[in-house]
């Protein structure tokens, strides 16, 4: 079979290496459970020729006896080992979850902008779901019945040769009716996850944009949308399905076909006098049984066409790499930060450039304000400063360092950044504020709501540090102010605000600016300003236009200066000019 077993081998010995204890007592339970399904239809046989030949009811009752415990013993190592791979399963497809998530996450903006959330869902978790048979069962169960199925042939040719060659007649016949269909079946259900990935990355952003949609009519549309995503999954599922069935419906021909011949020659034995009712019940019974590993082996490869679909397309994702390089330089100084650009350019692709050519110097404990209009390029300044992508030409120096030098963590580290839409998690006030980090204690998120005069907001929550907080269950301001928190808590020397008193009503806006004097007090700061008030606390102006510098200095001085265009705005009453 033309299967990546290099792929396979390696996803295999990383995630059950460490439960290799388990895998060793599944395998032994496997093959115990082979041997035992060997052994009762000798038992069996016995039993009917000691039956027949009229021996002493102690001998039948302890065949029977036998018979059943074997029987039992079965049951009771089945269910053992449906235990043990269940626990093995699920250990090694949630490890996988969680090496897949971290990895999505180390990969840069350049890579998300291509993918949607909900594509990535139904990556890390529908196409693993699938490979927890694969990690479970697929090799002990392909080893375990492949060992069966040449148990029983050998038990047959002791019998009679003839039997075990009709056998391996139709296994043969089987097994390359299996190579060729698998051929057909892993691109089929290829085809299947991608498109299933799709659709959940439909749903992801229509289900985020419901408000849009309900106010603009565009429900049926967006439905009409919704069918075809669905219909373009069925048909495809159905296709892979047909070619499963197509496969399965084979192998069983091949069992009749097996069952038919066995019984005819052991009739034919018996009839000859070449053997007992106990020979013809052997051949019987492991012909009946000879159905079990190659069903098995069937239900396998069924299941490994879907995993192998998944572990493709898990494979894919983790060859992704960042084209972020993090850096291994010094260390950013923990202290206010001056900030240069030096002929930074960039675009997201290299035909349609952003920023052109920029140059200027933030001196530390200084505010900058940003303004320019939709697309003159604040957000790109903001991502390349936070290395969510590297600029094409030029440097940008934080400290006096190469952004590019040091490290990521370190440099994150180093900034604080606070956007209009704050993402809050469904979880508790202090998850919130501390990121999940146990580490940091109550004293501390304590402090720094004091230090923010929100001990008032604090303690009109119902359980204070335990109050849940629900989507959409903050106001503008309030997200605002749980992101200064956050901020606070970091301690960065830079911080990067886009403008949050944008949205908010007067006295939710009083009670940010409050907050963000102390904020902002002793750090360089960059602020992206939507209105001209805002730039009231600024020490220097940048104003952007079509990604170059068009305006660029201390306020004080563009405000005296009456060509300015910052100057020009505010003498003509303009406060919300730039979006």
């Amino acid at each position: 079979m033309q299967f990546p077993l290099a792929r396979y081998r390696r996803l295999l010995a990383t995630y059950l290496k460490p439960q290799r204890g388990r895998v060793l007592g599944l395998g032994c339970l496997v093959f115990l459970g082979i041997g035992l399904q060997l052994l009762n239809p000798q038992i069996m046989r016995r039993f009917l020729d000691s039956a027949l030949a009229a021996q002493p009811l102690e001998q039948l009752t302890k065949l029977a006896l036998l018979f059943m415990g074997i029987a039992f013993g079965q049951q009771l190592l089945a269910l053992g080992a449906v235990y043990l791979s269940e626990q093995i399963g699920w250990t090694a497809t949630n490890a996988l979850r969680a090496d897949l998530t971290a990895h999505c996450l180390h990969l840069d903006s350049s890579f998300h902008n291509h993918k949607t959330p909900g594509e990535l869902i139904e990556r890390i978790d529908g196409d693993v779901t699938t490979l927890a048979n694969f990690f479970t069962q697929f090799i002990i169960q392909l080893l375990g019945n492949g060992l069966l199925l040449l148990g029983i042939i050998v038990a047959l040719a002791l019998e009679d040769w003839r039997v075990a060659v009709g056998l391996i007649v139709c296994v043969a016949a089987a097994i390359s009716l299996l190579q060729k269909m698998q051929r057909v079946g892993v691109p089929l259900w290829g085809e299947s996850r991608q498109a299933s990935a799709e659709l959940f990355g439909f749903l992801e952003e229509r289900l985020a944009a419901t408000e849009d949609i309900r106010s603009s009519g565009a429900r049926n549309y967006v439905m009409q949308q919704l069918y075809r995503q669905m219909l373009v999954l069925y048909r495809k599922t159905r296709k892979a399905e047909l070619a499963t069935a197509w496969l399965y419906n084979a192998g069983q021909s091949m069992f009749i076909i097996a069952s038919g011949l066995g019984l005819g020659i052991g009739i034919y034995l018996y009839q000859q006098q070449q053997t007992t009712i106990g020979g013809v019940y052997i051949i019987t019974a492991y012909i009946g049984l000879l159905t079990t590993p190659l069903e098995q082996i069937l239900r396998q490869i069924q299941e490994f066409q879907k995993a192998s679909a998944g572990i493709l397309r898990i494979d894919e994702l983790r060859q992704q790499r960042p084209a972020i390089v993090d850096g291994t330089g010094p260390t950013i100084p923990q202290q206010a930060l001056d900030l240069r650009f030096e002929q930074v350019s960039f675009g997201y692709n290299t035909d349609t450039p952003v920023l052109r050519a920029l140059s200027f110097e933030l001196p530390a404990h200084q505010i900058l304000g940003v303004l320019g209009r939709t697309g003159s390029g604040k957000t790109s300044l903001i991502r390349l400063l936070l290395r969510l992508y590297d600029p094409h030409q030029g440097t940008i120096r934080l400290g006096g360092i190469d952004i590019r030098n040091t490290s990521l963590a370190d440099l994150r580290r180093s900034i604080g950044f606070v956007s209009q839409d704050v993402q809050l998690f469904h979880a508790s006030v202090r998850d919130n504020l501390s990121f999940f980090d146990h580490r940091i204690a109550d004293q501390q998120l304590l402090a720094a709501l004091e230090t923010l005069g929100l001990t008032n907001w604090l303690n009109s929550l119902e359980h204070g540090l335990d109050t849940l907080i629900k989507p959409n269950g903050l106001s503008a301001g309030q997200a605002q102010l749980l992101a200064f928190a956050r901020i606070l808590l970091k301690d960065p020397r830079l911080i990067i605000l886009d403008e949050a008193s944008s949205r908010l009503d007067p006295a939710s806006e009083a009670i940010v600016e409050r907050a963000l004097d102390r904020l902002l007090a002793g750090r360089t700061a960059i602020i992206i300003a939507h209105r001209l008030a805002t730039l009231q606390r600024a020490d220097a102006i940048l104003v952007l236009d079509a990604g170059t510098i068009r305006e660029f200095g201390p306020r004080q001085a563009l405000l005296q200066n009456p060509q300015s265009q910052y100057s020009q705005l505010l003498q003509h009453g303009i406060t919300e000019v730039f979006a």
